[in-house]
């Protein structure tokens, strides 16, 4: 404790609730299949009150907090502060281009430098609800189970332990039919002939598998059942799989001249999130390899509107939740679903005045 009284004086350190973060230091990085890949900040907070958590944090929410802290706290004039103003630390820069993980690996050290000096503003911005909330553990946040949090762990000798044997025979599993080519690193790419060992049903129509080394999930007409799934009771019990809520799906649909291809795109979202408009765009895209389409949502009659931004966004969910006790989907369904059409194509909306 005395380390954190002296990044302020004893006076003001014992102003501070025990609930008060004082330091947070990146235990790890964790990847994120969203509606683009990402990776998040697995961060351990200690509060005053010798409290300790792990909250999960993106970049961009970093980025955020920073301008936000900038607006309040940062003075007009750098030359005449007021009593209300201070100085707020560097925060590492955007980084556009190169290898995601590599970039997150990178930012680690500069970040653990910009929250010990954040931790150490003064008392009243310490109090303040910008950080306060930053730090704060969600739902979300208590609900992540760590599995490395390598820079906590201290070093250990390895230790060679002999690998159980596992059965394959009485493993759930089935025979690939037709070749599958994965889009982005949430699905499995199969070859006709091979045998993907079942891990759990994700909807109705999709699965999770692996096959060698590679896991994944594909849609279940492509594989033949050998030995199906264990039936999960009402109590959540059964063979051992995964939490049902760990993946989402969004229906999408392309319109083409030619006809529709529906795709059930699953991502490890909730279905409360807003993605935002870029990153839907781009998701598209690599969903059905068309660049220049336009996004839209059908309105409660039925007609396509077509979105531009993220205000659009959230106004097609606000539409799709407001039908959602209409219609029947699985729990782990998006409310809404997204109409793709060509850029160029303006024959699909409705133009009657």
């Amino acid at each position: 404790m005395a380390t954190h009284k002296q990044l302020r004086n004893e006076s003001d350190f014992d102003q501070l609730p025990n609930d008060v973060p004082i330091s947070a230091i990146i235990a790890d990085i964790a990847e994120k299949k969203g509606f683009i890949d990402y990776y998040l900040f697995v961060i351990e907070v200690k509060t005053k009150g010798s409290g300790k958590y792990l909250i999960c944090r993106r970049y961009r929410e970093f980025f955020n907090l920073h301008q936000a802290l900038e607006l309040q706290y940062s003075p007009e004039d750098p030359n005449r502060p007021s009593p209300n103003t201070c100085t707020l630390p560097t925060l590492p820069g955007k980084v556009f281009l190169g290898n995601k993980q590599e970039i997150a690996e990178g930012r680690i050290p500069e970040l653990n430098t910009y929250m010990k000096t954040l931790l150490s503003l003064p008392t009243h911005v310490l109090l303040g609800d910008i950080i306060r909330m930053f730090f704060y553990q969600t739902e979300q946040d208590s609900h992540y189970k760590p599995t490395a949090l390598r820079r906590l762990r201290p070093p250990t000798r390895k230790v060679k332990t002999a690998e159980p044997k596992m059965d394959l025979f009485a493993s759930p599993r089935a025979e690939v039919l037709f070749n599958f080519s994965g889009n982005g690193k949430l699905e499995l790419t199969m070859k006709s002939g091979e045998v993907v060992f079942l891990l759990r049903r994700v909807n109705a129509d999709w699965l999770e598998g692996t096959v060698g080394d590679r896991t994944g999930i594909f849609p279940e007409s492509f594989v033949k059942i050998i030995k199906p799934l264990p039936v999960i009771g009402s109590d959540g019990e059964g063979g051992g799989a995964s939490e049902a809520g760990s993946y989402s799906c969004l229906r999408c649909y392309l319109l083409t001249p030619d006809g529709t291809d529906t795709r059930d795109v699953c991502v490890q979202e909730d279905i409360t999130t807003q993605p935002s408009y870029q990153d839907l765009l781009l998701r598209m895209r690599n969903v059905f390899k068309v660049n220049d389409i336009s996004l839209n949502y059908r309105d409660h009659e039925g007609d396509l509107i077509r979105i531009l931004d993220n205000e659009d966004v959230q106004l097609m969910i606000k539409e799709g939740r407001g039908r959602w006790g209409q219609l029947n989907r699985p729990t782990n369904q998006f409310p809404w679903e997204l109409h793709v059409t060509l850029a160029s194509d303006f024959s699909v909306y409705n133009n009657d005045i």
